[in-house]
């Protein structure tokens, strides 16, 4: 597991230092080191702050979904180091890799997989509805970006609303039970069903975006702060914009499905700051650079905190009996399910 960990690390490594090659030749590579040099350093540990403004909330979200799932003995150490852990899957395409935070708490708390994977997609979609609802405060002025937030939204809406309505996907379940090679597992559909619902009901459903919003809200004021520190004169225009572009640059590189939104996230921020931006100081150099700074001060800062916990806990998480090579637990031969030690299960 971990060879495969540092191997999918130095990849990710790979892809982003071709991503500021790219970037580079784009822009004058000399002129581009001298507006990185005259960047206001002294605003980088405030920066970093509101990234972690934004880990921390995103934290307690993942916390409030844990209850509502109904985990039980999991000690917020445990939780803190399996949340954080997976900032190193980010760099998978689609963020697959972040089950292993489903893995983990199956390992941990005896939590089915199929009872906690949906925090996951419930965390992907109240961020993309939080990120729909930033881009959209600035996107009256421009021209660009709304077919991806009209997509983003009816999607959700629409994924939300199946969800919900119990009739539909009682009827989808039973029609998978007549499916001869779903069958057997109808029932881990049925756990991941009852755990969704739960999650995305209208209460929590709008806490999580709200949470999403002010969270984010904290990256895009990192944003900001990163154009003036560029030399750009502060203003609410300019927040506007950084606020619209860096939410609506995000749901682009997502919507790639690839590792991290590289090159796709990147090469969107430094263009929309181009097309959006009307300051004669908003050259080709300060947009690459200020796409590089931003993606360091939130993607990379990200992807070393993860590798950094993922380190601290390497030993713990290596100690666990099914991370040493124990297969999953074997179902009963009368019921089909599982047991599993500890307490979980999704809160009806």
């Amino acid at each position: 597991m971990w060879r495969q960990l540092r191997g999918k690390i130095l990849l990710s490594l790979i892809l982003g230092v071709l991503v500021v090659a790219g970037l580079s030749l784009v822009a004058d590579a000399q002129k581009l080191a001298g507006t990185l040099g005259g960047f206001a350093w002294r605003l980088t540990p405030l920066i970093l702050g509101l990234t972690l403004f934004n880990y921390a909330l995103r934290f307690l979200k993942w916390q409030y979904y844990l209850r509502l799932i109904g985990v039980r003995g999991l000690s917020t150490r445990d939780s803190f180091g399996i949340f954080f852990s997976s900032f190193t899957m980010v760099m998978t395409p689609g963020k697959v890799g972040e089950l292993l935070k489903s893995y983990l708490l199956r390992r941990i708390a005896g939590t089915p997989v199929a009872a906690s994977a949906p925090i996951i997609i419930a965390e992907r979609l109240t961020d993309g509805l939080a990120m729909v609802a930033l881009a959209a405060l600035g996107l009256a002025s421009f021209s660009f970006g709304w077919p991806v937030l009209a997509l983003t939204l009816v999607a959700a809406v629409a994924g939300i609303l199946l969800v919900q309505h119990r009739p539909t996907a009682e009827r989808i379940l039973r029609a998978g039970e007549r499916i001869g090679p779903l069958s057997a597992r109808v029932h881990h559909l049925r756990e991941f069903y009852e755990s969704a619902y739960e999650l995305l009901r209208p209460r929590p459903l709008g806490l999580a975006v709200a949470i999403g919003f002010v969270s984010w809200a904290g990256e895009c004021l990192a944003f900001y702060l990163v154009l003036v520190g560029l030399g750009l004169p502060g203003s609410w225009s300019l927040l506007i914009a950084a606020t619209s572009i860096l939410a609506l640059a995000t749901l682009i590189g997502s919507a790639s499905m690839l590792p991290g939104g590289l090159g796709v996230a990147d090469a969107s921020i430094a263009g929309m700051l181009l097309a959006a931006v009307a300051s004669p100081l908003m050259t080709r150099d300060v947009a690459v650079a200020g796409s590089l700074l931003i993606r360091f001060a939130t993607l990379w800062f990200g992807v070393l905190l993860g590798a950094i916990v993922l380190l601290a806990f390497r030993r713990y998480f290596g100690a666990l009996p099914e991370l040493q090579g124990a297969g999953p637990p074997e179902p009963d031969a009368r019921t089909g399910e599982t047991y599993q030690p500890g307490v979980t299960g999704a809160g009806r």
